[in-house]
């Protein structure tokens, strides 16, 4: 599903900039069309009903829009005439086209309802998780989804710790995900175009940033986090998720989730007796031994099979995190 997206202005230079982006960087999302004049305005809201609108102010006033669900004036400072309705929504116009772009999807986002194809995709689900901190966790996450990359596939990482590791590994200029948990419990709204909207994207693997604050992650419930990998997953190929070294109800749920599980140990010797403890008294493993993998990280050895396949990574020494995942994506899985 894409956006029907128009931007109207007199401003003939502003249009090719943000239409030329748009068109370059989100056509995935967003259909655009442009209008220059008021009369070519009045056709094209005559002929087509649009999901977002961007009107110069000049515009605003002559607009129909009962044809445009979501309208906003292109604001600004030096431009915009004090006697445009406040009711109306603003967005600011000199700003990153990207930060523009992200701002529209969040909003025409809690304005709409969920619509998800029949024939939309599912991503393959991969969680990554250990009992014990420090083994790695992320760092095999990371490796895994460099590894499906490097195999033409989209990627979407998700980072479910309590404290994300996000900000260790990626730029975080954008939106944080606080913004789609806020959407969760709300019967309206875009769920997954709103994370489409806000996700960023480096080293070609798609992201969210980290939440506002510690709160944010802790409040969500195991239904929460059923909705958020639901919709996450529908936006990629592969999603791997990223979780932290608990074993409840919300780990649980990714679990029930996942097509693959990858629990991550070291050669210490507290993260061999907390994955003992795991394989030995938790009925979680029982449920799912099937469709776990133990990864032996670090130069772990292991020295009695748990599942039926175990992945041995070396112990790489860089102070490069970037260049340790990348180094551990071409062992492979």
């Amino acid at each position: 599903m894409k956006v029907k997206m128009l931007v109207a202005t007199v401003d003939s230079q502003y249009i090719r900039l943000i239409s030329d982006n748009i068109s370059e960087y989100h056509a995935d999302i967003i259909e655009v069309s442009i209008c220059s004049t008021l009369e070519r305005l009045q056709e094209t809201l005559s002929r087509r009903k649009y999901d977002v609108a961007l009107l110069g102010a000049e515009m605003v006033t002559e607009a129909d829009l009962k044809s445009i669900h979501l309208p906003l004036l292109l604001w600004s400072e030096h431009e915009t005439p004090s006697d445009i309705p406040e009711e109306l929504g603003k967005i600011q116009k000199y700003q990153r086209i990207s930060s523009i772009v992200a701002t529209v999807l969040e909003r025409y986002a809690k304005v709409s309802k969920n619509r998800h194809s029949s024939d939309s995709r599912y991503a393959y689900i991969t969680a990554i998780w250990s009992p014990a901190g420090g083994v790695g966790k992320t760092t095999v996450a990371l490796a895994y989804a460099s590894s499906k990359i490097a195999k033409d596939k989209e990627v979407f990482y998700l980072n479910l710790e309590t404290f994300s590791s996000v900000p260790g590994y990626f730029n975080e200029n954008g939106k944080s995900i606080s913004v789609v948990f806020e959407m969760l419990d709300s019967p309206d709204g875009n769920l997954q175009m709103l994370i489409q909207g806000i996700s960023n994207k480096e080293n070609d693997l798609t992201y969210l940033c980290s939440p506002d604050n510690f709160d944010d992650m802790c409040i969500l419930s195991a239904e929460n986090i059923n909705e958020l990998v639901t919709s996450c997953a529908l936006l990629t190929d592969e999603l791997v998720i990223d979780l932290s070294s608990v074993s409840d109800a919300r780990t649980r749920a990714v679990f029930e989730l996942a097509d693959k599980i990858l629990i991550v140990t070291d050669p210490a010797t507290s993260a061999k007796a907390k994955l003992a403890q795991f394989t030995s008294q938790n009925d979680v493993f029982e449920n799912i031994k099937e469709k776990a993998s133990i990864i032996a990280n670090k130069g772990a050895i292991i020295d009695r099979p748990l599942t039926d396949i175990t992945i041995s990574f070396p112990l790489v020494q860089s102070n490069n995190a970037t260049q340790v995942y990348k180094t551990l994506s071409e062992i492979g899985f």
